[in-house]
């Protein structure tokens, strides 16, 4: 079994590439989100991964808020929505050579944590995107989590959310990790659960919204975790 994963690791990750690839190529020729949105799809039809969702999408929703577990969580989120993603994601990402390119091309909007300046750009793209019907999406936790609890959120999230008194919607992705492991090298495919949460206006006269959050998040997981066994 371990041999037969690696072997459709590699190449899922050759399809993850290929993807990329054609995406950026197609950029300047197709109007945005359909580049990333085809890319997506392909990767998601070509590796064989489904997805069930539980719960509706909010159509007014202008923040998503996703846990973090697969290199796999990005594309998951591109084929459940046809909204045009923006996603806010750490400056490192996009000096990463092809994979940066394939961020940066569909204004994709990066930040550098701890950095006042980074901080004031993060708030000026964050409402040009919004300005364009955008949603912004983001993964709070700031790194993969693949023991099943989900890291403490990071502020940032809080910080856009509060400044423009978004409509935010969590997003619970179920166990991505058991399916796509970069680190492992390891894919299986399967049916992905994803659970759309209520969506809520950000109320900046409460401190405690977002921990508060990650605490319904978690429990939304630990119950599904709960009623698959």
């Amino acid at each position: 079994m371990k041999i037969l994963a690696h072997i459709n690791w590699f190449i899922a990750t050759t399809i993850i590439f290929i993807a990329l690839t054609f995406s950026i190529i197609m950029y300047p020729i197709l109007p945005r989100p359909y580049a990333r949105k085809i890319a997506a799809w392909f990767v998601r039809i070509a590796t064989f991964f489904s997805v069930t969702k539980i719960g509706q999408e909010d159509p007014e929703a202008q923040m998503f808020l996703v846990n973090h577990q697969s290199d796999l969580d990005i594309g998951v989120i591109e084929t459940i929505t046809s909204k045009d993603i923006t996603w806010v994601a750490k400056k490192a990402l996009f000096d990463v050579p092809f994979f940066g390119l394939a961020m940066s091309l569909p204004e994709d909007i990066e930040v550098e944590r701890e950095s006042k300046i980074s901080l004031i750009k993060l708030l000026h793209a964050a409402k040009d995107r919004l300005k364009k019907k955008r949603v912004l999406t983001m993964f709070p936790e700031g790194t993969r989590s693949r023991t099943g609890k989900m890291l403490p959120f990071k502020s940032g999230a809080k910080f856009i959310a509060d400044k423009y008194q978004l409509k935010v919607q969590p997003i619970v992705l179920m166990e991505t990790s058991k399916c796509y492991n970069i680190k492992e090298f390891y894919y299986m495919p399967k049916n992905i659960k994803v659970i759309f949460l209520d969506s809520f206006i950000a109320d900046k006269s409460d401190q405690n919204w977002l921990e508060n959050l990650r605490s319904k998040m978690q429990q939304a997981y630990d119950n599904e975790i709960k009623r698959e066994k």
